[in-house]
């Protein structure tokens, strides 16, 4: 029952905010189109000046993955992520989802062709990536592209929402299907 009525309101949850965002801009005498695209001409500013600090976190991402750290990282905590409810299958997605989100993307994807997107390690991985950040992406690249050089408390800040995120999401993921 409680999954039916998530799957409704999934349904018209986009559709519903793609529509409501800009009736109440136009209500509040927003020019809604000008804003947009002055926005969009922000973005794309900022997406040529955080190049350099992307393609540096990407090469890091891949040495890290193909020097095989992130499988024995995956053996070691596994027996502790399995006693919390988490498929060792996730942990992978765990921890590279603070780096890099397309990573993760990607890492969730492999998952949903290996056991399926409504498998409970698919659901586990769908929460999961919506309930952390890309930490260390967002301090190298949009701290990096605005010059913030100390970071100070934001990574450790980051850090912990990003473990309660995770540990949430396995929570919740594991109350409401099971």
């Amino acid at each position: 029952m409680f999954e039916k009525i998530i799957n409704g309101i999934s349904l018209y949850a986009i559709p519903f905010f793609l529509v409501a965002i800009p009736v109440y801009g136009m209500i509040k005498k927003v020019k809604v189109y000008e804003v947009f695209t002055d926005g969009a001409k922000e973005g794309f500013n900022t997406a040529v000046s955080i190049i350099p600090f992307l393609v540096g976190i990407l090469v890091a991402i891949g040495v890290f993955r193909a020097s095989g750290a992130m499988d024995l990282i995956t053996g070691f905590f596994a027996p502790l992520t399995e006693a919390i409810g988490m498929p060792a299958e996730t942990l992978p997605m765990a921890l590279m989802r603070p780096l890099s989100g397309g990573g993760a993307s990607g890492l969730m994807n492999e998952l949903f062709a290996t056991h399926g997107p409504d498998s409970m390690i698919g659901r586990i991985a769908s929460v999961m990536n919506g309930s952390t950040e890309t930490t260390f992406y967002v301090l190298a690249v949009y701290f990096g592209a605005v010059g913030i050089k100390k970071s100070r408390h934001a990574l450790p800040a980051g850090l912990i929402a990003d473990t309660a995120g995770i540990i949430t999401a396995v929570i919740v993921t594991n109350l409401m299907f099971m």
